[in-house]
Protein backbone atom coordinates (compact mmCIF):
# COMPACT_ATOMS: atom_id res chain seq x y z
CA UNK A 1 0.00 0.00 0.00
CA UNK A 2 1.27 3.44 -0.92
CA UNK A 3 1.95 5.76 2.02
CA UNK A 4 0.27 9.18 2.10
CA UNK A 5 2.34 10.64 4.95
CA UNK A 6 5.71 9.90 6.52
CA UNK A 7 6.67 10.84 10.05
CA UNK A 8 7.10 9.37 13.51
CA UNK A 9 5.09 8.44 16.59
CA UNK A 10 6.21 10.34 19.67
CA UNK A 11 5.75 8.05 22.68
CA UNK A 12 7.34 9.92 25.57
CA UNK A 13 11.05 9.94 24.75
CA UNK A 14 10.56 7.08 22.27
CA UNK A 15 10.30 7.97 18.59
CA UNK A 16 8.91 5.40 16.15
CA UNK A 17 9.35 6.09 12.42
CA UNK A 18 6.10 5.23 10.61
CA UNK A 19 4.31 5.50 7.29
CA UNK A 20 0.65 6.43 7.11
CA UNK A 21 -1.47 4.41 4.67
CA UNK A 22 -5.22 4.40 4.03
CA UNK A 23 -7.05 1.61 5.85
CA UNK A 24 -10.22 1.86 3.75
CA UNK A 25 -11.13 2.13 0.10
CA UNK A 26 -14.25 3.19 -1.75
CA UNK A 27 -16.03 0.88 -4.21
CA UNK A 28 -18.59 3.44 -5.29
CA UNK A 29 -19.29 3.72 -9.02
CA UNK A 30 -18.69 7.24 -10.24
CA UNK A 31 -20.28 8.92 -13.27
CA UNK A 32 -19.12 11.58 -15.69
CA UNK A 33 -21.24 14.49 -16.80
CA UNK A 34 -22.01 14.38 -20.51
CA UNK A 35 -23.78 16.49 -23.07
CA UNK A 36 -27.12 14.77 -23.72
CA UNK A 37 -27.22 15.88 -27.36
CA UNK A 38 -23.99 14.28 -28.53
CA UNK A 39 -22.58 12.43 -25.47
CA UNK A 40 -19.56 14.74 -25.19
CA UNK A 41 -17.80 15.07 -21.82
CA UNK A 42 -18.56 18.09 -19.69
CA UNK A 43 -15.39 19.35 -18.04
CA UNK A 44 -14.75 22.04 -15.49
CA UNK A 45 -11.97 24.41 -16.41
CA UNK A 46 -10.12 26.61 -13.95
CA UNK A 47 -10.42 30.16 -15.20
CA UNK A 48 -8.96 33.34 -13.70
CA UNK A 49 -11.81 35.78 -13.09
CA UNK A 50 -9.63 38.82 -13.81
CA UNK A 51 -8.08 37.67 -17.08
CA UNK A 52 -10.98 35.35 -18.04
CA UNK A 53 -8.59 32.69 -19.28
CA UNK A 54 -7.83 29.12 -18.25
CA UNK A 55 -4.80 28.59 -16.01
CA UNK A 56 -2.71 25.47 -15.26
CA UNK A 57 -2.19 23.83 -11.89
CA UNK A 58 1.30 25.26 -11.51
CA UNK A 59 -0.16 28.76 -11.60
CA UNK A 60 -2.66 28.11 -8.80
CA UNK A 61 -1.87 28.93 -5.17
CA UNK A 62 -3.79 29.32 -1.88
CA UNK A 63 -5.60 32.33 -0.52
CA UNK A 64 -7.82 33.14 2.45
CA UNK A 65 -10.98 35.14 1.81
CA UNK A 66 -11.57 37.74 4.50
CA UNK A 67 -15.00 38.80 5.74
CA UNK A 68 -15.08 41.76 3.35
CA UNK A 69 -14.17 39.57 0.35
CA UNK A 70 -10.49 40.46 0.29
CA UNK A 71 -8.22 37.57 -0.72
CA UNK A 72 -5.10 37.14 1.44
CA UNK A 73 -2.43 35.02 -0.34
CA UNK A 74 -0.96 32.17 1.78
CA UNK A 75 2.17 30.49 0.44
CA UNK A 76 3.64 27.07 1.19
CA UNK A 77 6.52 28.86 2.91
CA UNK A 78 4.06 30.55 5.27
CA UNK A 79 2.61 27.19 6.17
CA UNK A 80 6.00 25.57 6.68
CA UNK A 81 6.83 28.07 9.43
CA UNK A 82 3.77 27.28 11.53
CA UNK A 83 4.75 26.50 15.16
CA UNK A 84 3.31 22.99 15.03
CA UNK A 85 5.21 20.24 16.85
CA UNK A 86 2.90 17.74 15.12
CA UNK A 87 3.88 18.77 11.57
CA UNK A 88 5.74 15.48 11.07
CA UNK A 89 4.92 13.75 14.34
CA UNK A 90 1.99 11.81 15.73
CA UNK A 91 2.23 12.98 19.32
CA UNK A 92 0.56 10.70 21.87
CA UNK A 93 -0.93 12.84 24.64
CA UNK A 94 -2.94 10.31 26.69
CA UNK A 95 -4.18 6.74 27.07
CA UNK A 96 -7.90 6.26 27.81
CA UNK A 97 -10.47 3.41 27.82
CA UNK A 98 -11.97 2.82 24.38
CA UNK A 99 -15.52 3.50 25.59
CA UNK A 100 -14.55 7.08 26.33
CA UNK A 101 -14.50 7.82 22.61
CA UNK A 102 -17.83 8.92 21.15
CA UNK A 103 -18.44 7.13 17.81
CA UNK A 104 -19.72 10.47 16.46
CA UNK A 105 -16.13 11.69 16.54
CA UNK A 106 -14.85 8.88 14.30
CA UNK A 107 -13.43 9.99 10.97
CA UNK A 108 -11.11 8.41 8.39
CA UNK A 109 -9.06 5.32 9.32
CA UNK A 110 -5.38 4.69 8.62
CA UNK A 111 -2.78 2.00 9.24
CA UNK A 112 0.56 2.94 10.78
CA UNK A 113 3.33 0.92 9.14
CA UNK A 114 6.75 0.65 10.76
CA UNK A 115 9.28 2.74 8.86
CA UNK A 116 12.12 0.26 8.38
CA UNK A 117 13.90 -2.27 10.58
CA UNK A 118 14.95 0.18 13.36
CA UNK A 119 11.26 0.93 14.00
CA UNK A 120 10.29 -2.73 14.55
CA UNK A 121 11.26 -2.88 18.24
CA UNK A 122 9.56 0.34 19.48
CA UNK A 123 6.57 -0.32 17.19
CA UNK A 124 6.07 -3.76 18.77
CA UNK A 125 6.53 -2.29 22.26
CA UNK A 126 3.75 0.25 21.72
CA UNK A 127 1.46 -2.37 20.17
CA UNK A 128 1.88 -4.83 23.06
CA UNK A 129 1.48 -2.04 25.64
CA UNK A 130 -1.85 -1.08 24.05
CA UNK A 131 -2.97 -4.71 24.05
CA UNK A 132 -2.15 -5.27 27.71
CA UNK A 133 -3.66 -2.02 28.93
CA UNK A 134 -6.96 -2.48 27.03
CA UNK A 135 -6.77 1.22 26.26
CA UNK A 136 -6.42 3.41 23.20
CA UNK A 137 -3.94 6.20 22.64
CA UNK A 138 -5.11 9.75 21.94
CA UNK A 139 -2.73 11.66 19.67
CA UNK A 140 -2.41 14.91 17.74
CA UNK A 141 -1.05 15.07 14.20
CA UNK A 142 -1.03 17.42 11.22
CA UNK A 143 -2.34 16.29 7.83
CA UNK A 144 -3.47 18.17 4.71
CA UNK A 145 -2.93 21.62 6.13
CA UNK A 146 -4.52 21.25 9.56
CA UNK A 147 -3.88 19.73 12.94
CA UNK A 148 -6.06 16.78 13.74
CA UNK A 149 -6.97 14.50 16.61
CA UNK A 150 -6.42 10.74 16.37
CA UNK A 151 -7.04 7.50 18.23
CA UNK A 152 -4.51 4.65 18.04
CA UNK A 153 -5.63 1.06 18.61
CA UNK A 154 -4.44 -2.44 17.74
CA UNK A 155 -5.92 -4.31 14.76
CA UNK A 156 -4.47 -7.84 14.52
CA UNK A 157 -0.70 -7.22 14.58
CA UNK A 158 -0.84 -3.66 13.30
CA UNK A 159 -1.51 -0.27 14.86
CA UNK A 160 -4.43 1.59 13.32
CA UNK A 161 -5.25 5.25 13.73
CA UNK A 162 -8.74 6.72 13.47
CA UNK A 163 -8.99 10.40 12.77
CA UNK A 164 -11.22 12.09 15.33
CA UNK A 165 -13.26 15.24 15.02
CA UNK A 166 -12.55 17.89 17.60
CA UNK A 167 -15.24 17.95 20.31
CA UNK A 168 -16.53 21.34 19.10
CA UNK A 169 -17.04 19.88 15.62
CA UNK A 170 -19.73 17.49 16.85
CA UNK A 171 -23.17 19.08 16.97
CA UNK A 172 -25.46 18.66 19.95
CA UNK A 173 -28.65 16.71 19.16
CA UNK A 174 -30.92 19.58 20.16
CA UNK A 175 -34.22 19.70 18.31
CA UNK A 176 -33.72 16.23 16.84
CA UNK A 177 -35.76 14.08 19.23
CA UNK A 178 -39.58 14.27 19.01
CA UNK A 179 -40.97 17.12 21.08
CA UNK A 180 -44.34 15.36 21.42
CA UNK A 181 -44.88 13.52 24.68
CA UNK A 182 -45.27 9.82 23.92
CA UNK A 183 -45.88 6.95 26.32
CA UNK A 184 -44.64 3.47 25.41
CA UNK A 185 -46.34 0.66 27.31
CA UNK A 186 -44.76 -2.56 28.53
CA UNK A 187 -46.38 -4.77 25.89
CA UNK A 188 -44.98 -2.64 23.09
CA UNK A 189 -41.51 -2.88 24.65
CA UNK A 190 -41.89 -6.65 25.00
CA UNK A 191 -42.80 -6.97 21.33
CA UNK A 192 -39.87 -4.75 20.36
CA UNK A 193 -37.59 -7.01 22.45
CA UNK A 194 -39.05 -10.07 20.73
CA UNK A 195 -38.37 -8.52 17.32
CA UNK A 196 -34.78 -7.73 18.30
CA UNK A 197 -34.27 -11.29 19.56
CA UNK A 198 -35.78 -12.73 16.38
CA UNK A 199 -33.55 -10.66 14.10
CA UNK A 200 -30.60 -11.68 16.26
CA UNK A 201 -26.99 -11.05 15.26
CA UNK A 202 -25.27 -11.16 11.90
CA UNK A 203 -21.74 -11.43 10.60
CA UNK A 204 -20.91 -8.16 8.84
CA UNK A 205 -18.94 -10.16 6.29
CA UNK A 206 -22.27 -11.52 5.00
CA UNK A 207 -23.50 -8.03 4.08
CA UNK A 208 -22.81 -6.55 0.66
CA UNK A 209 -23.68 -3.51 -1.42
CA UNK A 210 -26.75 -4.60 -3.40
CA UNK A 211 -27.13 -1.18 -4.97
CA UNK A 212 -23.64 -1.26 -6.46
CA UNK A 213 -24.18 -4.82 -7.77
CA UNK A 214 -27.45 -3.81 -9.43
CA UNK A 215 -25.76 -0.74 -10.91
CA UNK A 216 -22.96 -2.89 -12.35
CA UNK A 217 -25.59 -5.10 -14.02
CA UNK A 218 -27.17 -2.05 -15.63
CA UNK A 219 -23.80 -0.79 -16.90
CA UNK A 220 -22.88 -4.23 -18.26
CA UNK A 221 -26.22 -4.58 -20.05
CA UNK A 222 -25.95 -1.14 -21.61
CA UNK A 223 -22.37 -1.85 -22.73
CA UNK A 224 -23.53 -5.08 -24.41
CA UNK A 225 -26.45 -3.34 -26.11
CA UNK A 226 -28.99 -5.25 -24.07
CA UNK A 227 -32.01 -4.07 -22.15
CA UNK A 228 -31.16 -3.32 -18.53
CA UNK A 229 -32.88 -5.55 -15.97
CA UNK A 230 -36.08 -4.15 -14.54
CA UNK A 231 -36.41 -3.43 -10.87
CA UNK A 232 -38.74 -5.76 -8.95
CA UNK A 233 -42.09 -4.39 -7.91
CA UNK A 234 -41.84 -2.87 -4.44
CA UNK A 235 -43.94 -4.49 -1.78
CA UNK A 236 -47.24 -2.70 -1.40
CA UNK A 237 -47.65 -1.62 2.15
CA UNK A 238 -50.53 0.30 3.55
CA UNK A 239 -50.23 3.03 6.08
CA UNK A 240 -49.65 1.41 9.45
CA UNK A 241 -51.79 3.00 12.11
CA UNK A 242 -51.48 0.35 14.81
CA UNK A 243 -47.96 0.09 16.26
CA UNK A 244 -48.75 -3.17 18.03
CA UNK A 245 -49.99 -4.78 14.82
CA UNK A 246 -46.87 -3.62 13.00
CA UNK A 247 -44.60 -5.10 15.69
CA UNK A 248 -46.47 -8.41 15.70
CA UNK A 249 -46.31 -8.62 11.91
CA UNK A 250 -42.61 -7.77 11.94
CA UNK A 251 -41.87 -10.59 14.39
CA UNK A 252 -43.82 -13.11 12.28
CA UNK A 253 -42.12 -12.06 9.03
CA UNK A 254 -38.67 -12.12 10.63
CA UNK A 255 -39.22 -15.68 11.87
CA UNK A 256 -40.63 -16.82 8.52
CA UNK A 257 -37.64 -15.34 6.68
CA UNK A 258 -35.36 -17.48 8.86
CA UNK A 259 -37.41 -20.60 8.15
CA UNK A 260 -38.85 -20.74 11.63
CA UNK A 261 -42.42 -21.46 12.59
CA UNK A 262 -44.62 -18.36 12.87
CA UNK A 263 -44.35 -17.14 16.41
CA UNK A 264 -47.22 -16.52 18.79
CA UNK A 265 -46.41 -13.04 20.02
CA UNK A 266 -49.58 -12.21 21.86
CA UNK A 267 -48.24 -13.36 25.21
CA UNK A 268 -44.66 -13.06 26.30
CA UNK A 269 -43.13 -14.39 29.53
CA UNK A 270 -42.52 -11.77 32.16
CA UNK A 271 -38.87 -10.89 32.63
CA UNK A 272 -37.48 -11.67 36.08
CA UNK A 273 -35.19 -8.64 36.13
CA UNK A 274 -37.84 -6.20 35.03
CA UNK A 275 -40.70 -4.54 36.87
CA UNK A 276 -42.94 -4.79 33.82
CA UNK A 277 -46.38 -6.23 34.32
CA UNK A 278 -47.65 -9.19 32.35
CA UNK A 279 -49.30 -8.00 29.12
CA UNK A 280 -53.08 -8.25 28.98
CA UNK A 281 -54.39 -11.17 26.93
CA UNK A 282 -55.21 -10.45 23.31
CA UNK A 283 -58.80 -10.03 22.05
CA UNK A 284 -58.82 -13.51 20.49
CA UNK A 285 -58.24 -15.12 23.86
CA UNK A 286 -60.89 -13.02 25.58
CA UNK A 287 -63.67 -14.79 23.65
CA UNK A 288 -62.20 -18.15 24.68
CA UNK A 289 -62.08 -16.97 28.28
CA UNK A 290 -65.71 -15.79 28.07
CA UNK A 291 -66.83 -19.17 26.64
CA UNK A 292 -65.01 -20.99 29.41
CA UNK A 293 -66.60 -18.70 32.00
CA UNK A 294 -70.09 -19.32 30.50
CA UNK A 295 -69.55 -23.09 30.58
CA UNK A 296 -68.31 -22.85 34.14
CA UNK A 297 -71.35 -20.78 35.16
CA UNK A 298 -73.74 -23.26 33.47
CA UNK A 299 -72.00 -26.17 35.16
CA UNK A 300 -72.20 -24.39 38.50
CA UNK A 301 -75.91 -23.66 38.05
CA UNK A 302 -76.58 -27.32 37.17
CA UNK A 303 -74.64 -28.42 40.18
CA UNK A 304 -76.59 -26.06 42.43
CA UNK A 305 -79.91 -27.32 40.98
CA UNK A 306 -78.90 -30.93 41.56
CA UNK A 307 -77.84 -30.11 45.10
CA UNK A 308 -81.14 -28.34 45.77
CA UNK A 309 -83.06 -31.37 44.46
CA UNK A 310 -81.03 -33.71 46.64
CA UNK A 311 -81.62 -31.49 49.67
CA UNK A 312 -85.39 -31.43 48.99
CA UNK A 313 -85.46 -35.22 48.65
CA UNK A 314 -83.42 -35.60 51.79
CA UNK A 315 -85.73 -33.20 53.63
CA UNK A 316 -88.80 -35.20 52.48
CA UNK A 317 -87.20 -38.48 53.53
CA UNK A 318 -86.32 -36.99 56.90
CA UNK A 319 -89.90 -35.81 57.36
CA UNK A 320 -91.28 -39.25 56.50
CA UNK A 321 -88.81 -40.90 58.81
CA UNK A 322 -89.74 -38.56 61.60
CA UNK A 323 -93.43 -39.27 61.09
CA UNK A 324 -92.78 -43.00 61.13
CA UNK A 325 -90.77 -42.70 64.30
CA UNK A 326 -93.57 -40.64 65.85
CA UNK A 327 -96.15 -43.33 64.96
CA UNK A 328 -93.92 -46.09 66.33
CA UNK A 329 -93.38 -44.12 69.49
CA UNK A 330 -97.17 -43.74 69.85
CA UNK A 331 -97.71 -47.48 69.51
CA UNK A 332 -95.03 -48.22 72.05
CA UNK A 333 -96.60 -45.82 74.52
CA UNK A 334 -100.01 -47.46 74.03
CA UNK A 335 -98.53 -50.89 74.73
CA UNK A 336 -96.91 -49.64 77.90
CA UNK A 337 -100.22 -48.14 79.07
CA UNK A 338 -102.08 -51.41 78.44
CA UNK A 339 -99.46 -53.32 80.34
CA UNK A 340 -99.70 -50.97 83.31
CA UNK A 341 -103.49 -51.33 83.39
CA UNK A 342 -103.34 -55.13 83.29
CA UNK A 343 -101.03 -55.47 86.30
CA UNK A 344 -103.53 -54.36 89.03
CA UNK A 345 -106.05 -56.91 87.81
CA UNK A 346 -103.52 -59.70 88.36
CA UNK A 347 -102.85 -58.59 91.94
CA UNK A 348 -106.60 -58.60 92.86
CA UNK A 349 -106.96 -62.18 91.77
Amino acid sequence: MRSIWNGAISFGLVSIPIKLVNATESHSISFRQIHLEDGGRIRYRKVCELEEKEVSGTEIGKGYEDADGTIIPITDEDLSHLPLPTAKTIEIVAFVPADRIDPLQMDAAYYLAAGGAPAAKPYTLLREALKRSNKVAIAKFALRGRERLGMLRVVDDAIAMHGLLWPDEVRAPQGVAPDTKVTVNDKELDLADALMDTLGEIDLEDLHDEYREALEEVVAAKAAGETPPEAPEPAKGGKVLDLMAALEKSVREAKESRGEEPAEVRQLPQRKTSSRTTPKPAQGRKSTSKTATTKKAASSASAKKSTATKKAAAKKTTSTSASAKKTTAGKTTAKKTTAKKATPRKRSA
